[in-house]
């Protein structure tokens, strides 16, 4: 008999590990060039996963200028500077607070979204930085996907950030992300013993 039920794709054990427990957070990556078509397809792959009304908030800088690079790193944590500088590449997150305008190509089928979100100033950008860190989630799994190793870092001032990168478009930032191939195996934190985790017993409760 033939099943009518869709079954959905399983990944195999291996890929699964790879995307959660088998990659690390780097800090320190050897100096293999990120090819920028890389970054591109994993844009491509990352869009599709969901988001609230499919707004798709998430907006990358990708800094490959060293002036850009510079000025980003003025304004992070005294403890991310240096390994930013030294990164193959950085990429930085934020949302667009003017994700409803594109409502209409996003989410046809609700018309009146960006009618609706127009002067709601507050909401709009509670929802545009909430999905945008779902999708920024999206994005560090994506880079595991296709064969890159990461460091975000929130350790920033990002209105500083902003005033480096973000003056023309008024985008915010919420994330650096650094962005390499694979650790430095002289002194990368990440080949150490990592950190412990919870079980699903303890993070959860069955009601």
């Amino acid at each position: 008999m033939t099943s009518t039920t869709t079954e959905a794709a399983v990944l195999d054990r291996e890929t699964v590990d790879h995307l959660f427990e088998g990659t690390r957070t780097t800090h320190h990556f050897t100096d293999e060039p990120v090819d920028l078509e890389v970054i591109s397809r994993v844009y491509e792959d990352l869009r599709w996963a969901p988001t609230a009304f499919n707004n798709q908030p998430l907006r990358l800088t990708v800094v490959t200028g060293e002036e850009t690079r510079r000025a980003v790193v003025e304004h992070l944590m005294s403890g991310n500077k240096e390994k930013t500088l030294a990164a193959p590449l950085t990429l930085v997150a934020a949302f667009d607070p003017q994700w409803h305008e594109h409502m209409p190509f996003l989410t046809p089928g609700m018309p009146g979204l960006r009618e609706n979100f127009a002067d709601k100033t507050e909401a709009r950008h509670g929802m545009g930085r909430d999905n945008a860190l779902i999708q920024l989630g999206y994005l560090l799994v994506a880079l595991r996907a296709h064969g890159l190793a990461s460091g975000p870092m929130t350790g920033l001032d990002a209105a500083g950030v902003d005033t480096a990168v973000h003056s023309e478009n008024g985008w915010k930032t919420i994330a650096v992300v650094n962005v390499g191939h694979a650790p430095d195996p002289a002194h990368d934190p990440a080949l150490t013993a990592r950190g412990g985790r919870f079980e699903f017993a303890q993070a959860s409760q069955i009601l």
